[in-house]
């Protein structure tokens, strides 16, 4: 029975006839044993594993982040966008999933092969355009009614758009996405066998009041030559990648043109605060420190050096005797 869920009823049924000895649990668990078939739908072919799936959430996290940032900013106008969901499924059912009249950026991603499809909910995208004429962001649907202008208006903030994809998708592969065509009716996409793998990212898109969805739709096809660039390991391997030796050598450089604050002590005191509050000009204050003992340099706020005061031509001066023992010479 593994995989099937049972009524209230049926679970009823099978505690009576256990309760009245017309099926023991020895036979349910036999029966359990013999049954090992697993239902697979060839539809529906998983070809991306559970670990890329992963790799896919991340990056489009990064993306939603970078994006609510651009949207907000061109649009003048509290914007949120987080990752709702990532599956696959076939091609035919994310075309069937999406309204007959939206909004759909074909797009190549250069340098690799096919398209990929952003889909805008008609109440996001009239929002948009709202927002962008100067309105308050109402959406009035009507997709199906876009003019010249208004869909040049809509390619323009969506072409700027796809910076933001290219810098999330950059520790994967370096793509250059450009805009083919904007469509409106999902029924006129031919862009791959309607039973291909597609990977769906959904995004719920909040702008001011409208809420919707934007859908990016990616074939397998065009994830296939990244596929191995989508484990884990390849990500660690990335985070964690050796700087070059020319790297090594600028990093050096600018690390010894850093400039450091040096201070040295005189020495301390305590004193009261009747004493602090009578000082005047002229007044004399006892020092802790000898006149012969060495003074304290400190590089920053730590202790470095035992030096001893004197002066280069008219001017005060230390010189260095020791590092101070105890000191981290690595810090």
């Amino acid at each position: 029975m593994a995989g099937e869920v049972l009524s209230q009823s049926e679970i009823d049924a099978l505690l009576s006839a256990i309760s009245t000895g017309e099926m023991s649990a020895d036979d349910i668990k036999k029966e359990d044993e013999i049954r090992k078939v697993k239902v697979y739908d060839f539809k529906r072919a998983l070809r991306f594993s559970k670990d890329q799936i992963r790799s896919l959430t991340r990056i489009h996290e990064n993306f939603a982040r970078l994006l609510t940032t651009f949207f907000s900013a061109q649009l003048r106008s509290y914007v949120q966008i987080t990752v709702a969901s990532v599956d696959q499924i076939p091609f035919e059912e994310f075309v069937r999933s999406i309204p007959n009249m939206t909004l759909i950026n074909v797009f190549e991603v250069p340098p690799l092969d096919g398209n990929i499809l952003m889909e805008i909910n008609p109440n996001i995208a009239y929002s948009m355009l709202d927002r962008l004429m100067g309105g308050s962001g109402a959406s009035h649907s009507n997709v199906d009614n876009l003019t010249e202008i208004e869909t040049k208006i809509m390619t323009n903030l969506f072409e700027r758009s796809f910076d933001n994809l290219r810098e999330a998708w950059e520790n994967v592969a370096e793509i250059d996405p450009i805009l083919v065509e904007l469509e409106v009716n999902p029924q006129f996409l031919q862009m791959i066998s309607p039973n291909e793998t597609v990977v769906v990212i959904s995004l719920n898109t909040i702008i001011g009041e409208t809420s919707g969805m934007i859908n990016i739709c990616i074939p397998h096809v065009v994830l296939e030559p990244i596929v191995p660039n989508l484990s884990v390991r390849y990500w660690m391997q990335t985070n964690t990648k050796e700087m070059s030796p020319e790297q090594t050598k600028m990093l050096e450089k600018r690390v010894k043109q850093a400039q450091l604050p040096l201070s040295v002590e005189l020495g301390v005191t305590d004193i009261t605060i009747e004493d602090f509050l009578t000082m005047q000009v002229g007044d004399v204050i006892q020092l802790e420190q000898k006149i012969d003992s060495p003074l304290i340099l400190k590089v920053g706020t730590l202790p470095k050096f035992t030096v001893q005061p004197g002066k280069q031509g008219k001017k005060l001066a230390i010189q260095i005797i020791d590092p101070l023992k105890g000191g981290d010479e690595d810090e």
